[in-house]
């Protein structure tokens, strides 16, 4: 077992170093659209995401992760070679972080989940051929590349079609804001509701159903619609700028909790495969299933600050300045449309990625001012991206695997 002591501790570094860069480039989905807008400042943004990414991580970051990603690959082809394994994991962890810091360098927004995906297919090439890997789950990466951005892009379009048609060309903006404001907020309610348990805590596993946080939601929303119509109603509202300050309200609010759902979910792309490692480590032999150590959640969450802290801003002007133009209107069209997008799509079972999401509701609420207002260069250079993700990532961990295999034996 001192070999895999010492890969244990390269994991560790490796983890470390994944998890900095999920900072540096998948935390443009939660800020891109606030600071692209001008509503908040970039530090202030780095400030909001470091608090609700590390909270995201750490409290409620998944405490049980599987050992192979997304049933890449059949952890029981390895039960008879740990050290295999646990080589693989370490490679995968490298790769996938390779690939992330390469796509940020570029400006470049990526999926992180791909990544770890892409370099765990490669593991499973380099170790056991092409008859160790999952074709259905890896079809349905393939899928979400088109699911993903069409769907938020729909949802971002229509949202903002919705409010440009009733609000921003109304005769009176302000006033038309006010009437609009406590509908608007009674459905942000249910859906932030439910984004929030399904998505944002789902880690913990509450005994919670569809129908009854739907219920509570409704219930809650209808309670905000009253609150928000008597408190707009008794002059509160009143104001030349009303509709900014509503819709930069609602912007910032969207942004917190997304990066609080990323910190909770994503973290498992930097700390799962070294918890994985960790397990054999341990135990001597690989478990479908292992325990994350909290001090591995803490670890985790404070490389993607430290991501974002140094590095994030690259993806994030990206996003929210060179795809199209934004304003708090249509950028919390854009982020809430990718939040709904996230929660329906993964109600229903649809493999989804946040970052296509994000940016294909990004080109969609560009789209609702016509094909001019997109930068077609920017929008080509993310697709290409993202069709190289698995392949480079999946390229980088088999060199990683080689390259440790020499110097391990």
């Amino acid at each position: 077992m001192t070999t895999v002591t010492g890969l244990v501790i390269l994991a560790i570094i490796f983890a470390v170093y994944m998890a900095w860069n999920i900072g540096a480039n998948d935390v443009a989905n939660s800020m891109a659209p606030s600071i692209g807008s001008g509503v908040i400042t970039l530090k202030r943004a780095i400030w909001i995401a470091a608090i609700a990414e590390f909270a995201g991580a750490v409290l409620v970051g998944s405490s049980v992760t599987s050992t192979i990603r997304k049933d890449i690959v059949d952890p029981a082809i390895f039960q008879e070679n740990p050290e295999q394994f646990v080589l693989g994991m370490t490679a995968a962890l490298l790769g996938a972080a390779l690939w992330l810091h390469a796509a940020t360098v570029m400006g470049l927004p990526v999926s992180t989940t791909h990544s770890i995906v892409g370099a765990i297919v490669g593991f499973g090439l380099v170790a056991k051929g092409m008859g160790g890997l999952n074709g259905w789950t890896l079809a349905s990466i393939v899928m979400s590349w088109i699911v993903s951005p069409v769907a938020g892009g729909l949802l971002g379009f229509g949202i903002f079609y919705f409010v440009r048609e009733n609000i921003l060309t109304a005769r009176e903006p302000n006033e038309a804001c006010r009437y609009y404001a406590p509908y608007i907020l009674f459905v942000f309610t249910v859906v932030f509701i439910q984004s929030f348990i399904f998505k944002g805590i789902k880690n913990l596993k509450l005994p919670l159903d569809f129908w009854g946080v739907l219920l509570a939601g409704v219930l809650i929303g209808v309670a905000v619609f009253f609150v928000s119509r008597y408190w707009i109603a008794a002059r509160h509202g009143d104001s030349d700028t009303f509709s900014d300050r509503f819709f930069t309200f609602l912007l910032v609010s969207t942004c917190g909790y997304v990066a609080f759902a990323h910190g909770a979910n994503d973290v498992a792309n930097a700390v799962g495969p070294l918890a994985a490692v960790m397990g054999v480590w341990q135990s001597g032999a690989i478990t479908v299933e292992v325990a994350v150590p909290w001090w591995v959640l803490v670890l985790g969450g404070s490389g993607i600050v430290a991501g974002l802290a140094i590095s994030g801003w690259k993806v994030i002007a990206i996003i929210g300045s060179q795809i199209t133009e934004i304003t708090p209107q249509n950028g919390f069209a854009a982020q809430f449309g990718a939040a709904t997008t996230v929660l329906i799509c993964s109600q229903l079972g649809l493999p989804i990625s946040t970052t296509h999401t994000i940016v294909g509701a990004v080109i969609g609420v560009g789209m609702a001012r016509g094909i001019q207002a997109l930068n077609l260069r920017v929008i080509r250079n993310i697709i290409t991206s993202w069709i190289l993700t698995i392949p480079f990532a999946a390229g980088a961990t088999m060199l990683v695997f080689r390259l440790l295999e020499v110097f391990v034996k």
